[in-house]
């Protein structure tokens, strides 16, 4: 089955045949995150919030909820636990440096979905580093390296900082144009509908910086 199957398997059915290739995006995410400190100042991990976009929370919740309503949180736990299986071998869509140097993430821990009142879809999830880092030269990015899944973080309150030492800060820069021959690249992906690649949705990806004095 494709990845979109093993994320959505409902929608996967209807629009998508087995062993299909797909390029540009299929599901759309506003995020939020929260960059976690412990008690010694160090960054231990992020808190994720995905709202997933109207197509996905459609199927998401098919079948789900009595009379009308949103489904429970518990209605969505198994689709939950599905999309959290699915992610590990996408190393969770979350890309974070020391510097640097790539930093591995445990497990996820206190995962949930749920759906608003019109029964929109957001996933959350606390995301461990494996070792706990200075935040001095700390960042990160959220994107999904095959181009299958678009993130963008909400305009409103996108990176917050939990238990941060006085003086931190957090901010989010935005990646420079593509160049004419990564456009092109872009563009061939679109239009012969295959994966652009991990350095196309890595340049396409905005950088969240933490800054502590």
């Amino acid at each position: 089955m494709t990845r979109f199957g093993r994320l959505v398997p409902a929608l996967a059915a209807a629009l998508v045949a087995p062993g299909a290739a797909l390029a540009h995006p299929h599901v759309w995410i506003a995020a939020r995150a929260t960059v976690l400190f412990d008690k010694e100042g160090r960054i231990e991990g992020v808190r994720h919030v995905w709202t997933f976009d109207e197509m996905y929370s459609a199927f998401a919740t098919q079948g789900l909820g009595q009379d009308g309503k949103p489904p429970t949180r518990e209605e969505l736990a198994p689709l939950a636990r599905t999309n959290m299986e699915s992610l590990v071998e996408f190393d969770y869509f979350t890309f974070a440096k020391d510097g640097s140097r790539k930093l591995e993430f445990a497990g996820p821990k206190d995962f949930h979905l749920d759906a608003d009142a019109r029964k929109i879809v957001s996933l959350e999830f606390t995301l461990p580093l494996k070792a706990p880092v200075a935040a001095k030269t700390y960042s990160f990015q959220v994107y999904d390296p095959t181009y299958f899944v678009a993130f963008g973080f909400e305009k409103q309150t996108p990176v917050a900082l939990q238990g941060a030492p006085a003086g931190c800060s957090v901010s989010i820069v935005e990646p420079a144009p593509l160049m004419a021959s990564e456009s092109k690249k872009l563009s061939d992906a679109k239009t012969e509908n295959f994966s652009p690649g991990a350095d196309i949705s890595m340049r396409l990806a905005p950088r969240v910086v933490v800054a502590c004095p």
